[in-house]
């Protein structure tokens, strides 16, 4: 069994009596007191190298956005800072329960989104850093998120301990509660957003049930209309993407004719070769459309230089849009610590990764690998532009909104590792008290503490020229 296989494979042949010991006795090796600790190694490795050393491998000419970006303020750095957490959470205590990480699981990567059955969930988003890990590691990293956030917002310190505890303490509830189900009934919880509002009910206010309803009415109409009226445009009585320099352009504008009609024939054969590894029925809706623009466009904080591809599709008509995004896919954060993925294409790594861990996924979702104009072969995932997503604005949060995001969070995360990992383990390591709770506010703070260095240490090194920077 390689170092990256899942705790469930582990356990398949074990009783819940047996389960439940495991997690008991992983308190001895790990007591819950235990994760309150952060203190960084003498020889921790330069942040700013860190950060250099993802850079290399990305277009050089976005790398200063990237900088610029998160320089901007420390929960923007701490956005884009997942491989310098993984290298701190690599000596920090770990129980060996493993479960599959979306290893970026900070609070901006759980939001709204559409079920292929049109309706809205709440899940989580992002699994560019997916990969079998420990368990406590995506907590660590949301509870930080939350600190960061808080501080940010001008929160006590006692109103980010609330919310961390909200987060964390919804973590553990809900864990026990799917150590107690069969596997089928954690396999199909999945939390809508009309349910949520029901099961808030009582809790919600007159004002956040208001806000909620017009979060969910803003995630409906982020939809493939919205993006194609806001992305696109007619030129010459053709419909094309409306370029916005140096954050979307055109392939006809990026590089000469002989390079960019490589490069479109190259996306063209990724486009159609990655619909292999759809589901059939989605393969043939897909042949149904045809491939009419592609740019190149900047996503996120931490992606930032990562190659990344919209292709416009058409289908009935010029009115019958599909907007496909191609990310290109490298090793995750997490592999130096937990071992290589056992899939050979980082792209079906991720692929694999979201479909584990969301409750249902984008019908679009598939993975491919081509090979560049520079001659490198590179991974590459695929999925819907934008399908009904809402994103929280976490600068608009008061402490008592927040908590209620961070029950809502961690009750999420509690749910995509309970399909994957020993939820009766965890559940029994866990137990019934606050112990682990109170240990993660603790983490959280020293947490954001070393984030706020790292930040500092990033601007400095764009004053004095040692890496580059610019705002976009």
């Amino acid at each position: 069994m390689t170092e990256n296989h899942h705790s469930g494979d582990e356990t398949r042949h074990l009783t819940p009596q047996e389960r439940v010991a495991r997690g008991k006795a992983a308190r001895v090796d790990v007591p819950r007191s235990s994760h309150a600790e952060f203190q960084p190694p003498p020889k921790r490795t330069d942040p700013v190298e860190i950060i250099g050393h993802q850079s290399a491998r990305r277009v050089p000419e976005l790398v200063p956005i990237r900088y610029g970006r998160m320089s901007e303020a420390p929960f923007r750095f701490y956005r884009g800072a997942a491989a310098i957490m993984a290298a701190d959470l690599a000596e920090t205590p770990r129980t060996g329960i493993r479960v599959q990480c979306c290893g970026d699981a900070h609070m901006l990567n759980f939001r709204l989104l559409a079920s292929p059955e049109r309706r809205l969930m709440f899940d989580i988003n992002d699994f560019d850093e997916t990969l079998p890990g420990p368990w406590e590691w995506d907590v660590k990293r949301l509870s930080a998120s939350f600190v960061i956030a808080g501080r940010a917002n001008g929160f006590s310190a006692k109103e980010r301990a609330t919310v961390v505890r909200a987060a964390v303490g919804a973590y553990r509830e809900r864990m026990r509660s799917f150590a107690g189900m069969g596997n089928l009934d954690v396999w199909y919880t999945r939390y809508e957003a009309d349910e949520l509002e029901g099961q808030l009910g009582r809790t919600l206010t007159s004002g956040q049930r208001g806000r909620w309803e017009h979060a969910q009415e803003r995630a409906r109409a982020h939809d493939t209309v919205q993006v194609f009226d806001k992305l696109t445009h007619v030129v010459d009585g053709r419909r094309q993407i409306a370029p916005d320099p140096p954050l979307l352009i055109r392939l006809q504008d990026l590089l000469p004719d002989a390079e960019r009609g490589a490069l479109e024939t190259e996306i063209t054969r990724l486009i159609e070769h990655y619909g292999e590894t759809l589901q059939t029925d989605r393969r043939f809706l897909l042949r149904g459309y045809r491939v009419a623009d592609m740019a190149r466009k900047v996503v996120g904080v931490g992606s930032v230089g990562t190659r990344c591809w919209i292709v416009l599709l058409l289908g009935r008509d010029d009115e019958d849009p599909l907007f496909l995004q191609a990310k290109e896919a490298d090793e995750s954060v997490l592999a130096p610590y937990v071992g290589g993925s056992d899939f050979r294409n980082q792209g079906e790594r991720v692929v694999a990764g979201q479909r584990l861990m969301q409750a249902t996924s984008d019908i679009f979702l598939g993975w491919e690998r081509v090979q560049g104009i520079d001659g490198r072969r590179r991974d590459f995932y695929v999925r819907q532009l934008r399908d009904w997503k809402g994103i929280v604005v976490a600068e608009d949060m008061s402490p008592k909104r927040m908590a209620l995001f961070g029950r809502l969070c961690g009750a999420t995360l509690a749910r995509a590792h309970a399909r994957s990992g020993d939820r009766i383990a965890i559940a029994a390591y866990l137990g019934g008290g606050d112990a682990f709770d109170r240990a993660l506010v603790t983490f959280a703070e020293l947490y954001a503490d070393q984030n706020e260095k790292d930040h500092q240490a990033l601007v400095d090194a764009i004053r004095t020229g040692r890496v580059p920077a610019e705002a976009a």
